[in-house]
């Protein structure tokens, strides 16, 4: 998946969550759930692919762990019981739903890192740096019918959704 598949699947799931267990509301911040869905690939991609770009080559490394969203997930426990804000637990629900969203579980080396050991598989050495992003964004304009695909077009659907209804709040606060 890419931008728009992990923040609108992720905002939709769990605007569809706040329906069906309505206590959950209140620990939805939708900010940080579009952060958190979004985490994992702004630590790792340019970490991964610019930094690391010619030992690893790798754009799902630390980020991408269960360890990390388990982390995240810790310590917004801690602060939700120290200061009873749920910010970064709201954060850590996205950032593991990036993880499903990516299949994670395909690849135990990094989603079950460091179980397998410290090393993180290496990754496509064809574009490094910041070659990478230059072809990621020229690939986003020859649209294929996939599973990436689609899942974008589903974000888009869904954040067009929060988009009107956003609209619509204001309009009628008016």
């Amino acid at each position: 998946m890419l931008f728009f598949g992990h923040l609108g699947v992720t905002l939709g799931i769990f605007y569809s969550l706040g329906f069906m267990i309505p206590h959950l509301r209140k620990f939805i911040d939708f900010r940080y759930l579009a952060l958190g869905s979004m985490l994992p690939d702004i630590i790792d991609k340019p970490l991964g692919k610019l930094v690391f770009a010619q030992t690893l080559a790798n754009g799902r490394i630390i980020g991408h762990t269960l360890l990390f969203s388990l982390f995240l997930a810790l310590l917004g426990f801690y602060i939700y019981g120290k200061k009873g804000n749920p910010a970064l637990l709201a954060c850590a629900a996205g950032s593991l739903c990036h993880l499903l969203e990516d299949r994670m579980w395909a690849n135990p080396a990094t989603f079950f890192w460091p179980l397998f050991g410290w090393g993180f598989p290496r990754g496509c050495p064809d574009y490094t740096g910041l070659e990478y992003f230059i072809e990621m964004f020229k690939r986003s304009f020859e649209p294929e019918l996939s599973l990436c695909f689609i899942s974008e077009l589903l974000g888009m659907t869904i954040i067009s959704f929060f988009i009107v209804i956003s609209i619509k709040k204001r309009i009628e606060e008016r």
